[in-house]
C-alpha cells in the first residue's frame, strides 16, 4: 500500500497506519467545508450568468474549482499513490469575458469537477472521515476501559456495549482492540478508496479515447509552434549576437592587414579589440547551446543537471534526486526545463527564500515535485508560465498538478511516461 510519505510512496503499515488516519483526518475538515463552499459559490455564479454578472465571477469561481481538484489530484498521488489525469481545455489568451466563461462551461472536465463536488462533501467525507475513526474511535475505546467510564454517564455506549462498570468497560475494551487490528489493515485501503472515488468522477470515463486523441492534437500542434518559436530565435540570437560579433572581428583583422606595416600599435589595438569580441562571441554561443540542451545533462543526465540548476539560483534549494537509470533524451530535456521554468516562477514571483525539488522514477513514470515557501496564488493559464509548462509536459503524455494556496506553499507536481 502506498502513502507517498518518503517522496516515492512508500510506508511501513505501522507508520501507515496513525498516518492515514491524520491524513483522513485532514480531508474530513477540509473535503466538507471546502466541497461546499466551492460548489455554491459555482451555482450562484452561473445562475447570475443571464443577468451578467456571472459572466465576470463564472471564471474566477471555477477557477477556484479547479484549484481545489487539483490540490486533491496532487494528494491522490502523494498520499494514495492514485494518479487522477488533469484535462482540461486550453483557453484563448486574449479571450473575453463571454468566451473564457461559455470556454470553461463548455468543457467537460468542469462539469466533472462540479459533479465531485456533492461527491467529495457526502461519499468524499465519509470515506475520509472512517479513516480517522479507525484509529480514534479505538482509543476512545481503550481509555474508557482504562477508567475513563466513571465519568461518563452511566450508561455509555461504545459501539454496541453498554457501560456501566468496569467488566462491560472491559468489554468495550475488547471491542477497541478488535478495531485497532480492522483499522491496522484497512485504514490505508479506506484512504485509498477515497482517492480512488475522486479518481472515478474526476478521470475522463467512457470518451476517454476522443479525448485523449484531441489533448494529443492540440499539443502536437503545440510543439510544432513552439519548435518553430525556438528556431526564430536560436536564427535571432545568432544573427543579433555570435554572427554580428564575428563580422565586426572580420572587419577588424582587415583592418589589422592593411595597417600592420605602417601603424603597428593601432594594429595591436584592433587586434586585442578583435580577440575581445570573438571571446565575447565564443561566451554568447555557449550560452546558446545551453539554452537548447545544456551539456551537463547530455554528460551526466537530469539529476546533476536539475543540481547544477539548483547552484544558480538566488533562493537556497534543496535537491533530492532518486533515479535507477536514465530517461530517454526527449523526456529528460521536456523534464529539464519544464523544472527550469517552474524555478524561474517560484524565484521570480514567490517570494520564497527556500525552494526543495524532488525527482524521482516510479511505475514507468517520472516525477518532480517542486514546493517553495513562497506566498502562493500560483495558478495555470494565470500569466505565471506554467501554462507553457503543462504544454510542454503534454506533449509526451505527461501531466501538471499545481497546489498553490493563498498565503503559501506552493507544491507543483510533474510526471512524465518514461517506460
Amino acid at each position: 500500500m502506498t502513502t507517498g510519505t518518503d517522496g516515492h510512496g512508500r510506508v511501513s503499515v505501522a507508520r501507515g497506519y496513525p498516518l492515514a488516519a491524520v491524513r483522513g483526518l485532514a480531508l474530513a475538515l477540509v473535503s466538507l467545508p471546502g466541497a461546499v463552499v466551492c460548489f455554491v459559490a459555482a451555482v450562484v455564479s452561473i445562475g447570475l450568468i443571464p443577468i451578467g454578472v456571472g459572466l465576470v465571477t463564472t471564471p474566477y469561481v471555477l477557477r477556484g474549482v479547479r484549484a481545489f481538484a487539483d490540490l486533491r489530484r496532487v494528494l491522490a498521488a502523494e498520499w494514495g499513490g492514485v494518479r487522477i489525469p488533469r484535462a482540461y481545455r486550453p483557453l484563448p489568451k486574449d479571450a473575453n469575458p463571454w468566451g473564457r466563461t461559455f470556454g470553461m462551461l463548455g468543457d467537460p472536465a468542469t462539469w466533472r469537477d462540479l459533479l465531485w463536488l456533492p461527491v467529495d462533501m457526502t461519499a468524499g467525507f465519509v470515506t475520509a472521515l472512517l479513516t480517522a475513526a479507525l484509529l480514534f474511535y479505538p482509543l476512545e475505546g481503550l481509555a474508557v476501559a482504562a477508567g475513563l467510564w466513571r465519568v461518563l454517564p452511566d450508561p455509555w455506549w461504545y459501539g454496541f456495549v453498554p457501560v456501566s462498570g468496569q467488566g462491560t468497560a472491559l468489554a468495550a475494551g475488547a471491542l477497541a482492540l478488535a478495531l485497532l487490528a480492522a483499522g491496522h489493515v484497512g485504514a490505508l485501503r479506506v484512504l485509498r478508496a477515497h482517492f480512488l472515488l475522486a479518481r472515478a468522477v474526476l478521470a475522463p470515463g467512457g470518451s476517454e479515447l476522443a479525448e485523449r486523441v484531441r489533448v494529443l492534437t492540440e499539443t502536437r500542434r503545440d510543439a510544432v509552434d513552439t519548435s518553430a518559436a525556438e528556431l526564430r530565435r536560436i536564427e535571432r540570437d545568432l544573427h543579433d549576437g555570435a554572427q554580428a560579433r564575428l563580422v565586426a572581428v572580420g572587419l577588424d583583422l582587415g583592418t589589422v592587414e592593411a595597417l600592420i606595416e605602417r601603424d603597428p600599435a593601432q594594429a595591436r589595438e584592433l587586434l586585442a579589440r578583435a580577440r575581445q569580441s570573438s571571446a565575447e562571441a565564443l561566451t554568447e554561443l555557449r550560452e546558446l547551446v545551453r539554452g537548447i540542451h545544456p551539456p551537463v545533462l547530455a554528460e551526466r543526465g537530469l539529476g546533476d543537471a536539475v543540481r547544477a540548476l539548483a547552484l544558480r539560483l538566488p533562493v537556497a534549494t534543496e535537491v533530492n534526486v532518486s533515479l535507477p537509470g536514465r530517461a530517454d533524451a526527449p523526456v529528460e530535456s521536456a523534464a529539464y526545463f519544464a523544472v527550469s521554468e517552474v524555478l524561474a516562477n517560484a524565484v521570480k514571483h514567490s517570494g520564497a527564500d527556500r525552494i526543495w525539488v524532488d525527482v524521482h522514477r516510479e511505475e514507468g513514470r517520472l516525477r518532480i515535485t517542486v514546493t517553495d515557501n513562497g506566498r502562493g496564488g500560483a495558478a495555470v493559464g494565470a500569466g505565471s508560465g506554467l501554462a507553457g509548462v503543462e504544454r510542454r509536459l503534454g506533449t509526451f503524455d505527461g501531466v501538471l498538478a499545481v497546489s498553490s494556496p493563498a498565503g503559501g506553499p506552493t507544491l507543483v507536481t510533474m510526471e512524465i511516461p518514461c517506460g
